[in-house]
């Protein structure tokens, strides 16, 4: 992790250093926080957090789900953000805001436990690796399902809901592969270890539903759209695992990952074993739209107000 000079904590920016919580912290022992992940890139029109106020209201969401009020408007966590980038001269960067329950209670009723927010930010380059992005990654089907809406809340972004996928990302890194992808209890395809899956399939864009537990992605909405301003047929249903080898080309989105091809899984090549015309094609609208190079998504591009510049 590429340090920054400076963190948001509860309504004040703090070094880097400083930025600690005690150890008796609730969501340290129970995983109760919610968090977001957003990107911000530099373009022409200064510095832009994409799909900033998305991702905030889904915080809000998370949060509102797991009972925590959070102590801050929406407007205020936003205007935190820009402060934070301008403030650590981020041209470009990784933003990590949390809401979790802090110190004062132990046990499992939290009510009691304060919220407290914080924000980080910093350079944090493609996720699987510019080498993923271009030529794509090795995925494999996890062993571990992802957790079921009978259980958990999957549409919350939850702290403690991570540990799901960080056991099929461990898994999957330990035979070998780039990536994880999960099956929903009902031995659907859901979603990677952090991303939303998209399939081609004669023609036609395929991807799961949120009835099968996946995470409401931003992403994953902006490809969607993206799909369909673009005039192909994308459809959202249950897919079986058999599909995955079926499939002409498959890719993934996700903050931290973009738009993320995947060229094999289980040892066996999706399609040629490349990336195909298709994921080209939505990956270059979707890289455009990042960047604030595509008038018709310029809506999605929220300008820090004050110019970050390299220190």
């Amino acid at each position: 992790m590429e340090q920054a000079d400076l963190i948001w904590m509860n309504g004040e920016l703090v070094a880097w250093e400083d930025a600690k919580i005690h150890v008796l912290t609730h969501a340290l022992h129970y995983g109760t926080g919610v968090f977001e992940g957003i990107r911000a890139y530099e373009t022409e029109r200064g510095t832009a957090i994409f799909r900033n106020d998305d991702h905030v209201e889904r915080l809000f969401r998370s949060a509102d789900l797991y009972y925590m009020p959070v102590p801050y408007t929406r407007e205020q966590i936003k205007a935190a953000t820009h402060e934070l980038i301008a403030r650590n001269g981020l041209p470009a960067c990784y933003i990590r805001p949390i809401v979790f329950r802090g110190t004062g209670v132990m046990g499992l009723n939290p009510l009691d436990a304060p919220v407290e927010v914080a924000i980080a930010a910093w350079s944090w380059g493609a996720y699987l690796g510019d080498e993923g992005k271009t030529k794509g990654v090795r995925a494999k089907v996890s062993s571990w399902r992802r957790i079921s809406g009978e259980s958990l809340i999957p549409h919350a972004k939850a702290s403690g809901q991570y540990l799901n996928s960080v056991l099929a990302k461990i898994e999957s890194h330990k035979a070998g592969y780039e990536e994880g992808i999960l099956l929903d209890d009902n031995g659907f395809v859901c979603e990677g270890t952090g991303e939303n899956l998209f399939l081609v399939r004669d023609g036609k864009i395929i991807t799961p539903c949120e009835t099968n537990g996946i995470l409401d992605g931003i992403n994953r909405r902006s490809v969607v759209q993206i799909a369909r301003d673009e005039g192909f047929e994308l459809v959202e249903r249950n897919i079986a695992r058999a599909e995955l080898y079926l499939a002409e080309e498959i890719f993934m989105t996700g903050t931290a990952a973009e738009l993320t091809p995947i060229r094999e899984i289980d040892d066996r090549p999706v399609g040629a074993g490349e990336p195909g015309p298709v994921t080209r094609k939505l990956q270059k609208i979707f890289d455009d739209a990042l960047h604030a190079r595509d008038e018709r998504y310029l809506h999605w591009n929220d300008i820090v107000p004050v110019a970050a510049e390299t220190a």
